[in-house]
C-alpha cells in the first residue's frame, strides 16, 4: 500500500510502511508486510526492543487482555497487532501470565501508555517486552493495518528498527519466512516433563484428567481443578499407554500453535481415546485436532478469530455466547445435519455468527465433545465457563458408548 506523504496519512504510517499487492509493482507483495521505524519526524518509532523480528501478521480485537495475549503459546511464531489503539495503561503483574514467557515473535501497537496506572502492576508494558527481548513498534495505524489483512488475508511480516537495511534487502529478508501452513509448533511450546495441578484448599478431589498440552495456558487447568479436577498436564508425545496407565476419568487436548495436519501422532491418540470411550474434551487446537480424527479436513482461515468479543451461537439452545478465541484454521464439517464417524453419529453444536465457521462438534454415542474457543476466558468474558462443567458431567455420567449400541 502506497501513503501520499503529503495526506494526513503520513502522520500514521510512513510511505510503504506496509507495502503489498500490485499497487507496489517494484515488490509485487500479495503475501508480505514491512513494518519500519521511519525518519519521519514524530511518526512511527522503535518500541519495546530495538531490532528486527518475523512471523505471521495477525490482529487481535480485544479492548484488554494484552499481558494474556503475550504469554499464550498459541501464538508462538506470530506478530501481534492490537486493533485497540491505547495499550499497556495496567502494565504486567505475574499473576497474569498464561505461560512462562512472552511468545509473540512481535508487538504492534498504535499509542502505548508511557504510564502504568493499576495496583497490581509490577511494571510497564515495554520494560516486560524488553526484558523478554521482543521487538516492536508504535505508532502505525493498527486498524488500517487490520483492514488490510482482512482484505488480502494474513501474511508474513518483518519489523525493522534501528536498521541500515534498504527496502530490498527487507523483502528478501521477509520472503525467507516459513508460512504458518505446514507449520509444525507444538513441539516448541508442550511441557517437557509432566506435572499436576491439584484443586485448591476446601474442594474435594472427584476426578482425574489427562489434559495434552499442545500449548495449555495455565487458566485452563486451573479452571478445571477448581471444579474438583486432578489435572495431569502431560508433553505432547504421551503415548496411550502411559495415558491408560493414569486410569484417567477423562482426556482433555490443550490450545496450541501450528496447522493441525501435521498432528499426525496426536489424531492417531485421539482415535484411540475414543474407541475407549474415554469421555474427551478438546478446545482450539484440540478441537481442530478431534476434527481430523473424525475424518474431517481442516483448512486456512483468510485472517483467523482473535480476540475477546467472537460472538458464537450454542445450535441446540439458540444462547449466543460472547467467547475468546485464537485460532488460524477451522473444520470443515456439515452444519446442516448430523453426520456419521466410524465412532457413531455426531453434530455440530457451534458456529461463529461472524462467519459461519465450525465452532463445537460433539458425538452422539460416545463421551467427547470440543469447542474453537476457549473456555478459561482468560481473557475474556465468562459465557463458556460452562463447558468444564459439562466435561464435569460427562465423566460422571457418560453416555453410553458404541460397544453397548451394538451390543
Amino acid at each position: 500500500m502506497r501513503v501520499d506523504p503529503k495526506s494526513t496519512a503520513k502522520r500514521i504510517f510512513p510511505v510503504d510502511a506496509f507495502s503489498c499487492s500490485s499497487n507496489c509493482p517494484r515488490f509485487s507483495m500479495k503475501d508480505l508486510l514491512l513494518l519500519y521505524s521511519a525518519d519521519h519526524k514524530g511518526v512511527v518509532f522503535s518500541w519495546a526492543k530495538s531490532g528486527e523480528t518475523f512471523g505471521e501478521a495477525v490482529f487481535s480485537t480485544g479492548m484488554t487482555g494484552y499481558q494474556e495475549t503475550l504469554t499464550d503459546p498459541s501464538y508462538h511464531k506470530q506478530i501481534v497487532i492490537m486493533t485497540a489503539p491505547h495499550v499497556g495503561n495496567t502494565g504486567v503483574n505475574t499473576a497474569d501470565k498464561e505461560s512462562e514467557k512472552i511468545w509473540v515473535s512481535g508487538f504492534v501497537v498504535r499509542n502505548p501508555s508511557p504510564i502504568a496506572s493499576n495496583w497490581r502492576s509490577e511494571k510497564t508494558l515495554e520494560q516486560e517486552l524488553i526484558d523478554a527481548q521482543v521487538v516492536g513498534i508504535q505508532g502505525v495505524d493498527t486498524r488500517a493495518i487490520t483492514r488490510h489483512l482482512r482484505d488480502r488475508g494474513v501474511m508474513r511480516v518483518g519489523i525493522f528498527s534501528d536498521t541500515t537495511l534498504t527496502k530490498d534487502e527487507m523483502v528478501i529478508k521477509v520472503r525467507q519466512v516459513p508460512v504458518m501452513s505446514g507449520a509444525f509448533l507444538a513441539a516448541d511450546v508442550t511441557t517437557k516433563e509432566p506435572y499436576i495441578v491439584n484443586p485448591p484448599k476446601g474442594v474435594a478431589t472427584r476426578f482425574k484428567v489427562a489434559a495434552i498440552d499442545l500449548g495449555i495456558k495455565s487458566a485452563t487447568p486451573r479452571a478445571m481443578s477448581n471444579l474438583g479436577i486432578e489435572v495431569h498436564v502431560l508433553p505432547l508425545d504421551t503415548t496411550f499407554e502411559q495415558i491408560k496407565s493414569l486410569s484417567p476419568d477423562g482426556v482433555f487436548l490443550s490450545n496450541g500453535p501450528g496447522d493441525p495436519s501435521t498432528m499426525t501422532a496426536v489424531v492417531e491418540l485421539v482415535r484411540q481415546v475414543l474407541q475407549e470411550e474415554i469421555p474427551f474434551f478438546g478446545i482450539c487446537f484440540g478441537h481442530q485436532i478431534l476434527g481430523r480424527a473424525l475424518g474431517f479436513e481442516t483448512y486456512k482461515l483468510p485472517f483467523g478469530h482473535r480476540g475477546i468479543n467472537q460472538p458464537v451461537i450454542d445450535l441446540t439452545t439458540g444462547k449466543v455466547e460472547i467467547t475468546a478465541q485464537n485460532h488460524g484454521f477451522a473444520v470443515s464439517a456439515p452444519k446442516d445435519r448430523d453426520f456419521k464417524t466410524v465412532y457413531g453419529n455426531g453434530r455440530v453444536t457451534h458456529i461463529s455468527l461472524n462467519d459461519s465457521v465450525v465452532e463445537g462438534m460433539e458425538l452422539i454415542s460416545v463421551p467427547a465433545f470440543s469447542v474453537q474457543y476457549h473456555p478459561e476466558s482468560c481473557a475474556g468474558p465468562h459465557d463458556a465457563s460452562y463447558l468444564f462443567q459439562r466435561f464435569v458431567d460427562l465423566m460422571q455420567t457418560p453416555r453410553l458408548g458404541l460397544r453397548e449400541n451394538n451390543a
